[in-house]
């Protein structure tokens, strides 16, 4: 018998390369950043179940482009479906190139749509994802953006519009401010994570827990 688990997991495996403190990506700092501090000071292997889920959210960010792309909705016009991310300050860059990302135009209005798939509808957009979007608006100079979200076993979604606010973004990379001064330093930043109810339930899918535990 073949092993299809094994096959799949085969497939995915992606080639293992240390981070490097000075350059950070844009979904770094919506989240812990204690959790991403290790990530750069004791690297892992991602998890498989992990990689799975973002080869999943690939693939429905492909469906989205596709739906975008059609002649059958000549209302919307995609302009890109992956985008190129680039932040310079004088201390770090960040960068990356983002694939859940779209540019369509609306009413010759340029906008940035955030794709996120999800197990379900949220009521409203969650702030880790706003933080992305934000980021995004600054370097991009795109002062319009949407956050849509859509379900994995029915393909319904959930939009929510997001304007630009510069006080914002200024805090974002206030943020890769206090994460690059802790890893130059070497200070642990805060269990932000655990110590937040709201923001508990990312523990669960970090696969530094033990570590930060001790």
């Amino acid at each position: 018998m073949i092993d299809f688990n094994q096959l799949i997991d085969k497939y995915l495996e992606r080639e293992y390369k240390p981070k490097s403190i000075g350059r950070y990506y844009p979904s770094e700092i919506g989240g812990c950043l204690r959790k991403t501090w290790f990530s750069y000071k004791f690297p892992k292997k991602a998890d498989t179940s992990l990689i799975r889920i973002f080869e999943a959210g690939n693939m429905l960010h492909e469906f989205v482009t596709s739906v975008l792309k059609s002649e059958k909705n000549d209302n919307v016009e995609l302009i890109k479906s992956e985008m190129p991310i680039k932040i310079e300050t004088k201390d770090f860059i960040i960068s990356g190139r983002i694939d859940n990302l779209v540019l369509i135009k609306i009413n010759n209005k340029e906008v940035l749509v955030e794709v996120k798939s999800t197990k379900f509808l949220p009521k409203e957009a969650k702030p880790e994802h706003e933080i992305q979007l934000q980021l995004y608006m600054r370097a991009t100079g795109i002062d319009k953006g949407i956050l849509l979200y859509i379900q994995k076993d029915n393909l319904q979604t959930a939009q929510f519009p997001v304007k630009h606010d510069k006080l914002i973004s200024e805090k974002i990379i206030k943020r890769f401010e206090v994460l690059h001064k802790a890893l130059v330093s070497g200070e642990m930043p805060e269990a932000e994570a655990r110590q937040d109810a709201e923001k508990k339930w990312m523990c669960s899918y970090c696969n530094y827990k033990e570590e930060c535990k001790k």
